[in-house]
């Protein structure tokens, strides 16, 4: 688990400020829900005391891997490069051959992959056929439905 994460500039400080949030204020609020628990009486039979325990114990395991996944974290800075070719980071527009239909996909790292927003893995058979292609390319690519093509048709560095 010593590897490094690529991450997106927008993603690295998402986590950051969950992991604030989580810091600063859900970690001190359920040690006070615990603590007003534990003045109902009998720990045994509590259910306000055993659902604030759980609470903190998710609390504090996400804490521990939002700080393991910053740690790893490598940000990949897009700033200085021209959109010429896929890169990880890249928010690419495709046209599907089969469908004649356009799609967008921005390659993320896998923590970040979201296809309901658009956000496909570097790691996923799309995403890493398209890594190094050029404009107007033309890209074959296997998926479970079969082999499908798409031809980049825009290609941004947002």
């Amino acid at each position: 688990m010593s590897h490094s994460i690529p991450m997106t500039k927008e993603s690295y400080e998402s986590l950051q400020e969950e992991l604030k949030r989580l810091i600063r204020e859900e970690r001190p609020r359920v040690i006070q829900d615990i603590a007003e628990a534990r003045g109902h009486g009998d720990l045994s039979e509590n259910a306000e005391y055993d659902a604030a325990k759980n609470r903190q114990a998710f609390i504090e395991g996400r804490i521990q891997e939002l700080q393991g996944k910053l740690a790893r974290a490598y940000v990949v800075d897009l700033s200085n490069m021209k959109p010429d070719k896929v890169v990880f980071g890249a928010t690419v527009t495709l046209y599907d051959t089969a469908t004649e239909e356009e799609v967008t996909y921005k390659i993320v790292g896998e923590e970040e992959a979201d296809i309901k927003l658009g956000k496909i893995s570097c790691t996923s058979p799309v995403g890493k056929a398209l890594i190094g292609h050029k404009l107007d390319d033309s890209v074959k690519v296997k998926v479970p439905s079969g082999l499908r093509e798409y031809e980049i048709i825009d290609i941004k560095y947002l």
